[in-house]
């Protein structure tokens, strides 16, 4: 090879190596550049909030991004909370004297003085602007027919909003079968959904929940808007008469599931269910209307089995829970009906099972209070208790009287009464959202 041929091989090599090279150059820069736009891509979408990765069987997209004005906004209160505060603020706003007048049910013959009474007038209005009551419960003998009480409960309630600005419980018994103020008044043409012994004995929950809501759509209808049911007593008694085909069964769970269906029927009628009688009336063998009753269960016992019901209903979010004048000794060694009893109330139902409903008596006019207490006293010891709502007193003006003086003495503080308040006016203002 002479010199001439040599150089031109020289001339090849570095002609193929600068080629080389620059093929190489070529490929780092497009990688370092794929590199850079990969992880500006990431950095930008974690900026903006997009997702790093795109879920299997999904199609990703590809995001322009926006500029973004900050927005200074209120934040988003709950519907809950604004309840609350909305409850607070008008309690703050309330007299005491109204205050303790809200924490009464009674009857409209107990505020105006009248029996069988079937109107809401001139009087009514007068009685109810010198004490305007949490609600009013109907008996048998204050419904004639559809139009006298749809007309009757809507003037009612005209009344009480003009007073007070806030809705009235409108309440009534009406269980189904033996019990139903209702349904077993011919005039009405309603037909008896039945015993609710019947509607446990199906299995069917979905059987409580039609019976549920056939009640309240009829009660709503006319214009109630609290059902005193359902009865959630385990029958553990045989020989129990005051409860009997009124309850759902023997079976804990069983009446369990067919009270929050029942309730969940009501409910979404716009009704108020209660759930009744606690801690459990279905062991007894006495009748709290004639006498003081008593069982003997211990508090495991009760939460084994008669709470049970209860149990579930607060669980679910139960409005209203009705306690009963039932003794429980081995619970709280003596003989003070539950409705009346601190540990009952505040100990095990509201500590020790959650509950922050409202908690309404049995009704006071009942022997195994009468035949104890006076019924101002009954209603204190109720209060202090922690129940929210007394149910019927047998002497309205002695209880209401003596609710108050045992505020005015320092009995029973202000601070007390405002928590029960509180529960009983959210309700109200829930119960219109629905």
């Amino acid at each position: 090879m002479d010199q001439e041929e040599r150089r031109q091989r020289r001339q090849k090599d570095t002609k193929n190596a600068t080629i080389i090279f620059v093929a190489f150059l070529l490929i780092v820069l497009l990688l370092v550049a794929g590199a850079v736009f990969v992880v500006g891509k990431y950095v930008i979408g974690d900026q903006q909030g997009e997702p790093k990765e795109t879920e299997p069987g999904t199609q990703a997209t590809e995001t322009v991004p926006v500029p973004v004005t900050e927005v200074s906004e209120a934040p988003v209160v709950p519907a809950v909370d604004q309840t609350i505060q909305q409850a607070a603020e008008i309690v703050a706003g309330m007299t005491l004297e109204d205050k303790i007048a809200q924490m009464f049910v009674i009857t409209p013959d107990a505020l105006t003085g009248y029996n069988g009474v079937t109107a809401a007038g001139d009087t009514t209005k007068t009685a109810y602007q010198e004490r305007p009551v949490g609600g009013i419960i109907y008996m048998s003998d204050n419904l004639t027919d559809r139009e006298q009480t749809a007309a009757m409960l809507d003037n009612m309630q005209a009344i009480a909003r003009e007073r007070t600005g806030l809705p009235l419980f409108l309440c009534v018994d009406e269980e189904g079968g033996s019990v139903a103020r209702i349904a077993s008044t011919p005039a009405f043409e309603i037909e008896n959904v039945g015993d609710m012994s019947a509607v446990g004995e199906s299995g069917d929950p979905g059987n409580a929940y039609n019976a549920g809501n056939t009640i309240g759509m009829y009660l709503a209808e006319l214009g109630f808007n609290v059902d005193f049911a359902p009865v959630a007593d385990v029958l553990t008694n045989a020989d129990n008469t005051a409860i009997g085909d009124r309850s759902f069964g023997s079976d804990a769970q069983t009446v369990a599931s067919m009270v929050t269906a029942e309730l969940d029927g009501l409910s979404a009628a716009g009704v108020y269910g209660t759930v009744k009688h606690f801690p459990g009336h279905g062991g007894t063998t006495g009748d709290s209307h004639d006498g003081a009753v008593t069982t003997e269960r211990t508090l495991e016992e009760l939460m084994a089995e008669e709470l049970v019901p209860f149990q579930s209903a607060v669980d679910a979010g139960v409005t209203f829970v009705m306690v009963g004048h039932i003794s429980v000794p081995n619970v709280t060694g003596d003989n003070t009906p539950s409705s009346l009893s601190e540990m009952m109330i505040t100990d095990v139902l509201r500590t020790q099972m959650g509950y922050d409903g409202i908690v309404i008596t049995d009704a006071m006019n009942m022997k195994a209070i009468t035949g104890h207490y006076n019924s101002d006293k009954a209603a204190v010891l109720a209060v202090t208790a922690g129940a929210d709502v007394i149910l019927m007193p047998a002497d309205y003006a002695s209880a209401y009287n003596g609710l108050l003086k045992a505020v005015q003495d320092g009995t029973i503080t202000e601070e007390r009464i405002d928590e029960s308040v509180n529960r009983i006016v959210r309700a109200k203002l829930l119960m219109e959202q629905q």
